[in-house]
């Protein structure tokens, strides 16, 4: 009896290792919703996966989600949606693999967004931003100095504790034997997924992302890229976004709310045309996703409408991966944003390897335009003085890694944005506040 016993718990226990050893990376928390929110895990190998959770303040009453098999081939991913939550509330969840739950020394939430709309004024939003997170893999990077570090940044975003991330582009580097398989793709997709110093981030902050050319192919990859189907599929694998391709063109273009705010995820990699290609007519955006852009900011009530793209927009600097090097199509897009009379614009990007604030006025009778560049987390770093960019606010100009902590608090009508940069640490590197009300058109008086 006492040999069973204990052999019972020795197979408990063997039991219970395996579950935790089974789990690659994650859990991550995808999008919310005040009806549902999707909930990530990846395995090493295939299990079966579900998630069961609760209202913090209720822990009696449990809910499941659906099962799922992790395969080899869908990168041993499982994407499931909790569905069975209540708008402003705050939930605890629980990942089971085999049947057995799987332990983490850290909290692993998720909230439902808060129903405000004709009974309070909007909730302070608390996000973060950040782009170019590098993971080293000695194996296959090139020799010398490593280019990724100081990847405790991930641990003072989790201490910021955001309500939710916007990835910014580059969110991982695809080596060259990556890029040319969907072999490639996966591993490293996986390999940097699976930095420990990010778990407890992912696991209880909502993450949202856009991409820029080094999670879709190799170094300024294009619209011709052999693989950009490939890096599509892999890009919906392993994030959480609540929609993709909106403009039924293929990529990754999409939009999602988060209280008063509205936010439109770009892609600036699938229509692009080649920086050296000049014997047609030059696009990053394409018309199709620029005339989609205009036609929902203008239906957006939103008091900041801000535009995520994987490079920078309004720096007038014609050089590198800038939008300027497409000069006609980003003029195109600021002229329609001024005669669609569109307020509250603001850009956020990253790929320069430093961050920066630039403001776009043409006159006293249209309201700026700001682009906020965010980079870079942990791939190398740099001081640039943006000298040709005319529109930089140079107090603003960072050359070391660092995140952006973004705030929208206010009555309804007096919405203001501060934004904060903080270096790998959580420290202030500087702040501004952006009033909703300085972003309008001014009404004439009758």
């Amino acid at each position: 009896m006492r040999k069973y016993f204990f052999f019972s718990i020795l197979l408990l226990q063997s039991l219970l290792i395996n579950a935790q050893d089974i789990v690659q990376s994650g859990p991550m928390v995808g999008y919310s919703t005040m009806k549902e929110a999707l909930l990530w895990v990846q395995t090493t190998k295939s299990a079966e996966v579900h998630f069961e959770y609760f209202e913090k303040s209720n822990p009696k009453k449990r809910f499941k989600t659906e099962k799922y098999t992790t395969e080899k081939k869908y990168g041993y991913v499982a994407k499931l949606v909790a569905d069975e939550i209540l708008p402003s509330k705050k939930y605890v969840y629980e990942v089971y693999v085999n049947g057995r739950k799987v332990k983490r020394n850290y909290p692993m939430e998720f909230q439902s967004q808060t129903l405000w709309q004709w009974r309070t004024d909007p909730p302070e939003v608390n996000f973060a931003v950040g782009s170019c997170n590098y993971v080293n893999e000695k194996e296959v990077d090139r020799p010398g100095k490593p280019y990724g570090s100081e990847h405790e940044i991930f641990e003072s975003i989790h201490q910021k504790r955001p309500e939710f991330m916007l990835w910014l582009g580059d969110n991982t580097y695809l080596r060259e034997v990556d890029w040319n398989s969907r072999t490639g793709f996966l591993h490293r997709y996986t390999h940097t997924r699976s930095l420990p110093e990010m778990q407890p981030l992912l696991a209880s902050t909502h993450h949202y992302a856009i991409w820029d050319d080094h999670d879709f192919g190799p170094n300024n990859a294009d619209g011709s890229f052999a693989m950009k189907k490939t890096a599509s599929e892999v890009f919906k694998l392993f994030w959480g976004n609540p929609n993709y391709d909106v403009i039924n063109k293929g990529g990754i273009t999409g939009h999602f709310q988060w209280a008063d705010l509205d936010f439109f995820l770009l892609d600036n990699r699938y229509y692009r045309t080649s920086n050296y290609n000049h014997t047609e007519e030059r696009q990053m955006l394409g018309k199709e996703q620029i005339d989609w852009l205009i036609n929902v900011l203008s239906f957006s009530r939103a008091p900041f409408k801000f535009i995520a793209i994987g490079g920078q927009f309004l720096s007038s600097e014609a050089m590198h991966e800038n939008h300027a090097i497409f000069q006609n199509e980003r003029n195109y897009l600021i002229q329609k944003i001024r005669e669609a009379k569109i307020e509250g614009v603001i850009f956020l990007d990253g790929d320069r390897h430093h961050t920066g604030l630039s403001m776009m006025q043409e006159s006293d009778r249209v309201p700026p335009i700001y682009d906020l560049t965010c980079s870079s987390l942990t791939a190398g770093a740099h001081f640039n003085k943006e000298e040709l960019n005319v529109y930089k606010l140079k107090e603003t100009l960072v050359g070391e890694h660092n995140f952006g902590m973004l705030k929208v608090s206010g009555p309804r009508k007096e919405r203001v944005l501060t934004i904060q940069i903080l270096d790998k640490d959580g420290k202030e590197l500087w702040t501004k506040n952006i009033k909703a009300k300085d972003l309008k058109y001014r009404r004439s008086r009758r």
